[in-house]
This record gives C-alpha cells, structure tokens and sequence, in this order.
C-alpha cells in the first residue's frame, strides 16, 4: 500500500507543481473568486475517466497556475466549467457538481428530500410529449404512507397543471404540491376528479422494502425487493439473507426493478450473499483513466478489482450457495444494480424479468475541495463538491458495454392498469418468475404500446438516484495520504 501512497502523492506534487515552474509561490495565487474553479479543474485533471480526451484538461495544456487562473475566469459560473469539461453528454450522461456536499454525503445514506412516493412517468399511449405517472411503492413512515398513496395509482397533473415533457421535472420539484389523480381506462389516462396534497420532509430510506418466503412446488422461494445499494444497511441486507438461508430456500427472486444503485462494495458483498461458492475469485473489475490505470496495473493490481467475499466485517455473510437467480427489472434499474447483473453472469444462471435497464457501467467519488480531494482540510469558503465518472467496471469475461441497457431474458413491461401488491404471488412480475421455477406458467407478451413508453422514475429525477459509486473514505482518498 505504501507504493501508492507515493504514486498518488507523487501525481499530486507533478500537478501543483506544474504551476510554480516561474515562481515558487505562484501555485499558491489562486483569487478567491476562482477556488472553486481550481478545484473543478484540478480534481477533473487527476480523476476524470475521460481526461486524456478533452484537450482543456491535459497535463501539459498550463505551464503554471496564473496560466491556469487566467483560463478559468473565462467561467465565472462553476457549472459552466464543470460542463464544459466533461465529454459529450453521449459518453458521461452522468457526472454532477453540487453546492452543496451535505447533499451528496445524505444521499449516500438513503436520506433524501422526499414525500415518499417512488414513482414512474410515462408518455402516454400515442403521444411524445403528453406525460402520467404511476405509483410504483411508498416509503414507510412517509407523508405519502399517512396520506394513504398506494402502488398503482396514477396521476397526471400537478396543481391542476397537466404533466409534459416540457414541464414535469419543475411540477415535481416544489417541497409541497397537489397530485391530481386518474384512472387508467384500456389504455386512456382520464383524470378522476381526486387529489392528494403532498409535503417532502428528510426520509431515511430503508433499501429493504420487502423479504418472504414463499412456497410453491414443495419449493421455498425467497423473494427480496431491494431498493438502493445503501451500504451503511448492509448489515440488514445481510440479516434478511440470513432469514432467507434459516428458511432453506432454493431458489431467489431479486427484485431490483426500481433500485438506482449505490455502493460498488455493496454489490459485490450482494453478489456473494447470493451465492457463496465463489470467495475470492473477481466480481468485477475497474477500468480508470490511463495515468491511473497504468500504475495499478504495474505496481498493485488487486486496487483494480472487487471480488466476491465471505466476510462482512468481522461477520461471516449468510450465502445462499445458488446456481441460478431470477431478477426483476425496469427502466428504473440502474447503476449498481446492473453490475450485479453483469458481474453474476459468467459464474451463475441470470433469469431476467421486466424490461431493458438504464445502461449505466460506469461509476464515481466524491471528490472535495481539499488538497488531496478528500473531506479533511475542506476549503471553509465553500461546499462545492464534484462526482465525476472515475470508473468503467467489467465483468470477469471482460465485458461491460451495456451501456444501452442490460436486455431481459423474459420482457414484460409493468401494467399501469395491473400493478398488483407487492410480494403477491399473483403481482404480475413475481407471478412470472414462480411460473419459470414451478415450470408451471408461462410468459403472455403485452401490448407495450398501450402503456406508453417508461420514461422517468422519481429516482431518476434525484441528483445520484441513478449513481454506482466507490466508498470514497476507505478505498481511495483517505489512505493516500497517510
């Protein structure tokens, strides 16, 4: 470890000093009004997955810090620089800059700004642009739960102002509004008349929802709905796969249909709940830009590499030994949640539900404006703070191009009409996977067409509802300095 601990080090004193090549104290001259944009610069230069290709970015493109001062007053607004930096938005969909660091760090822990009700938006059936919404599940404890929304209802206005695609994302962003209701009539989104005035307050959002065990077949068959790769639950995750192997199940359904990601560390402690039989050997492997890429490669290759484990702490993980899992998916799955799906694929059985996923393979760190990008010695007059895209992860195959979704085995969009109650047996998704393991039903296609198209989820809507990111404190920033 102490190896990259100079490297990084090293790294760190070629960039600060790059700018004092003509005066020893000019690294220092950084006008107030541009900290914030020197950290933009400096933190993207040494991070970024992307670096090598945009051309403002390059090692060598500023001889010293007053060539780089006087490049960044061209953006007197640091989200101007921030996005001018990145690539095209066709590569790094992604990368976010905040103003606020308390937000990502609250993020991270499933606590957001929120009503508690987790929702999906679709256009409606033969428009592009007209929009409605369908309750996918309520947060407990929630003023959606007090207010008694429940999965499956629909909705398309806000305040009595029709939902589109021009106007949806600031309908939905107000602290309190008015959910104007209706009725899913074959496929015709008709308003109903009623209402529910909602009000966002802190939730801690409990990525648990759901665990059972059913019996069919003389089978028992775990079901878990997860909502989020929130690591600081992952000692109940592993409790809940404790309850599950107690019960002697054999086979699992996952239900990550609407969980946006999270923890790269997560997912692979996830992937070894599930099965068990593959301690050690590599779950996933990361890709970074290539200045950081290459001394891994040739100094410390296990950095590079997230492998399947048998250890929460000091607690052993409850696997289930499995050989096959069956795993449900929307439009809403994202992140995390696909790398679980890509890295279980060389090793076990993956029976995919639903509809094609997100399509995002790549993942970030929280990066803060400090000297070595990390929380300690914060610079006081701010709390900007970046997550750019660091990482591309790859299974033990070597793939990891889905960057267009991961394609179901069996396709079945949700029914607005006919969501059913979570946990069911007879909620349409579930019913499915039951019907493949009891080898007793069967898959009826549906007329996608008269849903309309899925075009956002709430999550999708949060900064990072969508993000898979590495556990900054313990695998990167801190240790490099120590």
């Amino acid at each position: 470890m102490k190896s990259i601990y100079k490297f990084f080090i090293l790294i760190i004193i070629a960039t600060f000093a790059l700018y004092s090549c003509e005066d020893d104290d000019d690294s220092l001259n950084i006008p107030a009004n541009l900290q914030v944009q020197n950290f933009i610069w400096k933190g993207m230069n040494l991070y970024y997955l992307w670096q090598e290709d945009v051309p403002d970015l390059a090692d060598g493109r500023f001889e010293n810090q007053g060539q780089l001062n006087a490049f960044l007053t061209n953006y007197t607004n640091p989200f101007d620089l921030f996005n001018y930096l990145k690539v095209a938005p066709a590569l790094d969909r992604f990368s976010v800059l905040v103003e606020d660091y308390v937000v990502l760090e609250n993020l991270f822990q499933g606590i957001t700004k929120n009503n508690g009700m987790e929702f999906s938006l679709r256009l409606k059936p033969g428009s592009e642009t007209e929009v409605y919404g369908v309750v996918n599940y309520v947060i407990p404890n929630s003023d959606a739960a007090a207010k008694n929304v429940v999965r499956g209802m629909l909705f398309n206005a806000i305040n009595s102002q029709a939902l589109n695609t021009e106007n949806f994302r600031t309908l939905l962003a107000p602290e309190s509004y008015i959910l104007n209701l209706a009725d899913f009539n074959e496929g015709g989104i008709t308003a109903n008349g009623e209402s529910i005035e909602l009000t966002k307050s802190e939730l801690t959002e409990n990525p648990i929802f759901l665990t059972k065990v059913i019996q069919t077949n003389n089978q028992k068959v775990g079901y878990l709905m997860y909502n989020g790769f929130t690591a600081n639950f992952d000692s109940q995750l592993n409790q809940a796969f404790g309850t599950l192997k107690s019960e002697g199940v054999s086979e699992l359904v996952l239900d990550l249909r609407y969980n946006g990601g999270g923890s790269v560390l997560t997912a692979s402690r996830l992937a070894s709940m599930i099965t068990g039989q593959f301690n050690g050997q590599l779950f996933a492997k990361q890709q970074w830009n290539s200045k950081i890429q290459s001394f891994f490669e040739e100094n410390n290759p296990s950095q590079l590499v997230n492998n399947f484990t048998n250890s929460l702490g000091n607690s052993t993980l409850n696997s289930l030994n499995l050989s096959r899992v069956y795993i449900l998916t929307t439009g809403a799955t994202a992140s995390a949640s696909e790398l679980l799906i890509n890295g279980l694929k060389p090793y076990i059985t993956v029976i995919q539900i639903g509809t094609k996923t997100v399509g995002k393979n790549v993942g970030s760190v929280t990066l803060y404006d400090s000297p070595t990008f990390n929380k300690e010695n914060r610079n006081p007059r701010h709390k900007f703070a970046m997550q750019p895209i660091v990482i591309k992860t790859i299974n033990k195959d070597g793939f990891g191009d889905y960057q267009d979704g991961i394609i179901p085995t069996n396709l079945q969009p949700e029914n607005p009409g006919n969501m059913g109650i979570l946990g069911n047996e007879d909620e349409p998704y579930l019913s499915t996977a039951l019907g493949l393991i009891s080898g007793s039903g069967r898959l009826i296609p549906q007329d996608t067409q008269s849903f309309g198209k899925e075009f956002r989820s709430s999550k999708s809507l949060q900064r990072f509802g969508n993000d898979m990111y590495i556990n900054i404190d313990n695998e990167i920033m801190l240790p490099l300095f120590q």
